[in-house]
């Protein structure tokens, strides 16, 4: 049974999440260039290919923005060649470098100049989508969103709010204005943790630890 998707189920997700889950310390990263680069690398592949690029891309530039930006196409291509797509990767790289150098990386000046327009900015940046203009607002420029992935996409089907694309689940889902920047890492780290190992089928999401409080919460939900 469909029922309106509220902001108090989005807290009772995420409670349950991270008591039974513990703290994920998602992006996997040691700095905000890496995980720019992450972001970028992850599109349409899995992160054991990211993880081939990005530790290339560490022996080349140590991460380094201008390090990184005095690469040649050629060569930026065939450090990230293991994530596929590797030429429209390196032209998104370097475009987002480029623009993120022209405001010397301070991203509180850049979140002060763009504001509310700062998600339609970074969209306007060549190869940036939805999902990777959502991980940077939420990772880099430190803004509490909601990214509906594949795995939120998929979580939500099965509690019965189909969305067909990112944009109409993200458009259902307000995180509580309590959320802060770090709960909204915390979520989507801990939803794509519990994705890969419960969300392969219907039938496994209905016996995970989910499912089972979700029911016994929310009566149910599922």
């Amino acid at each position: 049974m469909k029922r309106k998707l509220t902001k108090e189920l989005i807290t009772e997700i995420y409670q349950i999440l991270l008591t039974e889950m513990g703290p994920q310390g998602w992006w996997p990263a040691d700095s905000k260039p890496e995980i720019i680069l992450g972001a970028i690398l992850v599109q349409n592949t899995n992160w054991r290919n990211v993880d081939r690029s990005l530790k290339n891309l560490r022996q080349a530039s140590n991460f380094e923005p201008a390090k990184i930006l005095q690469l040649s196409s050629a060569a930026l291509m065939e450090l990230i060649r293991p994530s596929g797509f590797y030429r429209q990767k390196a032209a998104t790289i370097h475009n987002v470098f480029k623009w993120l150098d022209r405001y010397q990386w301070n991203y509180s000046k850049i979140t002060t100049q763009f504001g509310t327009k700062l998600r339609a900015r970074l969209l306007h940046l060549n190869g940036v989508g939805n999902e990777t203009a959502d991980v940077f607002l939420v990772y880099i420029f430190d803004q509490p969103v909601f990214i509906a992935d594949n795995y939120a996409r998929k979580l939500f089907v099965y509690l019965g709010y189909p969305a067909a694309t990112y944009q109409q689940l993200q458009q259902q889902i307000k995180l509580p204005a309590a959320f802060t920047y770090q709960d909204a890492q915390e979520l989507h780290g801990l939803l794509d943790e519990f994705g890969k190992n419960w969300l392969k089928s219907r039938a496994q999401f209905e016996q995970s630890f989910l499912a089972q409080r979700l029911k016994s919460i929310a009566g149910n939900i599922i």
